[in-house]
């Protein structure tokens, strides 16, 4: 039977092997959709954290030490805690990002030669190991750097900043590089023609083209860096998540609540602000 042609008989072909793929991965893993249930003493624990949901902490569940900062300020110094990691984060990544997808994009390239010839084999050289630079860079998750990071420099904001800048920047040169690709080759080309610079045409024709999406996913990207911040809690790095984890090791689950949802209202609060920002620049 010959294979649907056409985009759309491409993607429902597509997505039929996903599925089937899915489906053999899920035989061999052995996979029992009655595994997730929780059962006897998981049952009581369930219960206890659905129904913590619906009565978040407003202070201290237990008593605490003298000189303890208020509940709330504690919430707040955690938030600002995780912001702070997350801005360090993408201070690095950003521009890392920007400077590898540019040197990784063929749109570069082919201005640095004018579009006259190909790129010499040493350019295509260059090309292929920033390529493979950022795939290295995007193939460990930040918590495996921060993993190795934590192994090699210890408990330090350093570790978990370039355990969080190194996949991201990978991420962002990554899709950068193929949206400054997709960007019209018109204005690069006239500049060129014209006798401007290939880099003048690179930042006068394409970067302002592309600039709308990769602002967009920079946003996106600061907002999976709040994400990542928390989770480096969990490591032991002061986010909020290092609070969740302490809150629920002494099963406090209303207090894993109170800072689950202020967590939630931080991402909601800094994609709005996004939004603002991306609309007014638009």
């Amino acid at each position: 039977m010959p294979a649907p042609r056409g985009p759309l008989g491409m993607r429902a072909l597509t997505l039929v092997i996903i599925a089937l793929a899915g489906l053999v991965a899920a035989r061999y893993l052995g996979l029992d959709l009655a595994g997730v249930l929780p059962r006897d003493a998981g049952k009581a624990m369930a219960a206890d954290l659905l129904g913590a949901a619906l009565h978040p902490a407003l202070d201290y569940e237990t008593e605490v030490p003298p000189g303890t900062p208020a509940f709330g300020l504690k919430i707040l110094a955690a938030l600002w805690q995780t912001l702070l990691f997350a801005a360090a984060a993408m201070s690095i990544a950003l521009p890392l990002g920007l400077a590898l997808g540019i040197l990784a994009s063929d749109r570069f390239w082919t201005l640095r030669t004018q579009g006259t010839r190909p790129p010499s084999a040493l350019q295509r050289t260059l090309q292929i190991a920033v390529r493979t630079l950022i795939a290295l860079m995007r193939s460990l998750h930040e918590l495996l750097w921060a993993v190795l990071f934590l192994a090699a420099l210890g408990l330090n904001s350093a570790a978990a900043v370039i355990s969080i800048a190194i996949p991201f920047a990978g991420t962002l040169a990554k899709v950068g590089s193929e949206m400054i690709d997709e960007t019209t080759t018109q204005p690069p080309r006239a500049l060129v023609g014209a006798g401007a610079r290939p880099f003048t045409a690179l930042f006068v024709g394409v970067l302002p083209a592309a600039a709308p999406d990769l602002l967009s996913y920079a946003f996106y990207r600061f907002e999976c860096a709040i994400r990542s911040a928390a989770v480096l809690g969990f490591f032991g790095y002061p986010t909020i998540g290092l609070y969740v984890a302490q809150s629920f090791e002494n099963y406090q689950l209303r207090e894993v609540w109170t800072y689950l949802y202020a967590l939630i209202a931080l991402v909601v609060v800094v994609e709005a602000w996004s939004r603002g920002v991306r609309r007014r620049l638009s």
